[in-house]
């Protein structure tokens, strides 16, 4: 079996994947930054963010190195992302789904802003 990554082994940046832009990357190109990542062997890791601000965080960092970034929301982060004043009862999660999608939302809005590819993610957040 071929190596799936080997297609990048040549590529001298992230930037030369086809589709590659600043923001928020689904499906094929998300999938193909993380096959870059392998192949030039280094790690992308996804940082739990709980509001704007860590958001904020982990996109100036990222843009600051000239990184991709990872951000995922888990089931606590996400409901802290849409306010711990609001209803999360078990079994049903109002507010984390809420904060799920909010964080989302907000991610994909300001990442293009920074000038870097971000990933998120939401796979943290428990099928309960």
């Amino acid at each position: 079996m071929a190596d799936p990554c080997a297609q990048f082994k040549d590529m001298k940046s992230y930037w030369d994947i086809p589709g590659m832009k600043a923001g928020v990357v689904t499906g094929k190109v998300a999938w193909n930054l993380l096959q870059f990542c392998k192949a030039k062997g280094f790690a992308l890791p996804a940082f739990n963010c709980t509001g704007s601000s860590s958001c904020n965080a982990v996109l100036e960092a990222a843009a600051k190195i000239g990184m991709p970034a990872y951000i995922q929301f888990s089931e606590g982060g996400a409901c802290f992302f849409a306010g711990k004043g609001l209803p999360n009862d078990k079994g049903k999660l109002q507010a984390s789904i809420l904060g799920a999608c909010a964080g989302a939302q907000y991610v994909r809005n300001v990442a293009p802003a920074y000038g870097i590819p971000v990933l998120v993610h939401s796979d943290h957040c428990a099928k309960k």
